[in-house]
C-alpha cells in the first residue's frame, strides 16, 4: 500500500485526535478528507453524504474545486458515487471516466483525474454516504488500500449519525442518517394494535471510537460480563415449572 504518512494505524490515530478537538463540524470534516488524502497519497479525497430528499451532497474535499462543496448535489442513483451508494458496494476504477456510469459535474474540477476508489459509508446496513479518493494517473487500487478507506469510512459514520453535520445543512436538506421517518397507510380493518416500544434513552455519544490498549479493553469486558444478568430459559418461563429439587420430590411421590 502506498502511504506517505505511516500507514492505516497513523491515519487512525490522528483521526481519533481530530474527532476529540474543540472545532466545528466543517472544519472536523475537512480535516479528515486532508488527513486520508495525505496518508493514502491521493490527490482527491471527497466525503458525499446522503440527504432525507435521497440525494447525495458534497460535503467535504480535497483536491476538488472548494467551491463545489454544498454546492454539488447527485440523485441517488447518478454518477459512480451514486452506483457506490445505491450497491453499498466498494468500486475500484482505473479509468474513471471510462465506466458508463461516470457523470461529469464541471464545478468539481474532477475531469483531470482518472483513478477512482469509493467505499460506501455504512452503520448498521444503512447508507450514510460515500467516501472517495481519486488520482490523476491511471492505477488500481490494491486491497489493503481499500480496507484502509473502508475502515476510514466507518469513522466518518459515527460522525454522521452522531447528528454532527445536521448544523450545516440547508432545511429539507438534512442528512439522512437519525431523520425520523412518517409512514401513512390504508386501513384494512379497524381494530386495535399491540406492539413493544423501546426507547433509547439516555442517549450515548462514544467518542473514543478505538482503542488505545486492546488487552485493557478486553479486560475491562471479560470483568463486565459477569455483571449482565442471565434470564432464565423461556419455556420455564411460559410453562412456570418449579424449581428442579422440586421437581425431584415430586417425581418420588
Amino acid at each position: 500500500m502506498r502511504s506517505a504518512s505511516g500507514g492505516p494505524r497513523v491515519l487512525l490515530r490522528r483521526l481519533r485526535e481530530t474527532m476529540a478537538e474543540q472545532v466545528s463540524a466543517q472544519e472536523r470534516l475537512d480535516k479528515i478528507v486532508v488527513l486520508i488524502a495525505a496518508n493514502m497519497v491521493a490527490e482527491v479525497c471527497s466525503c458525499y453524504v446522503l440527504r432525507i430528499d435521497n440525494t447525495l451532497e458534497l460535503y467535504a474535499t480535497e483536491g476538488l474545486n472548494r467551491d463545489a462543496v454544498h454546492r454539488t448535489v447527485l440523485n441517488a442513483h447518478e454518477g459512480l458515487v451514486g452506483l457506490v451508494s445505491s450497491e453499498a458496494s466498494p468500486l475500484n476504477l482505473s479509468d474513471a471516466q471510462s465506466h458508463p456510469a461516470f457523470s461529469f459535474r464541471p464545478e468539481t474540477g474532477e475531469e483531470i483525474y482518472h483513478s477512482f476508489l469509493g467505499v460506501p459509508i455504512l452503520r448498521a446496513g444503512n447508507t450514510l454516504g460515500v467516501l472517495v479518493v481519486q488520482n490523476r494517473a491511471k492505477r488500481t487500487y490494491v486491497e489493503e488500500e481499500v480496507e484502509a478507506l473502508q475502515t476510514t469510512a466507518m469513522v466518518l459514520a459515527e460522525m454522521i449519525a452522531s447528528g454532527e453535520l445536521a448544523a450545516l445543512a440547508q432545511p429539507g436538506a438534512e442528512p439522512a442518517a437519525g431523520h425520523s421517518l412518517h409512514k401513512t397507510g390504508a386501513i384494512l380493518s379497524d381494530g386495535i394494535a399491540l406492539g413493544h416500544v423501546v426507547l433509547h434513552e439516555p442517549r450515548i455519544v462514544i467518542t473514543n471510537l478505538i482503542a488505545e490498549n486492546i488487552p485493557l479493553e478486553k479486560q475491562r469486558l471479560e470483568q463486565a460480563a459477569p455483571l449482565v444478568p442471565v434470564r432464565e430459559p423461556r419455556a420455564r418461563q411460559r410453562l412456570r415449572l418449579p424449581a428442579e429439587p422440586a421437581l425431584r420430590r415430586l417425581a418420588h411421590g
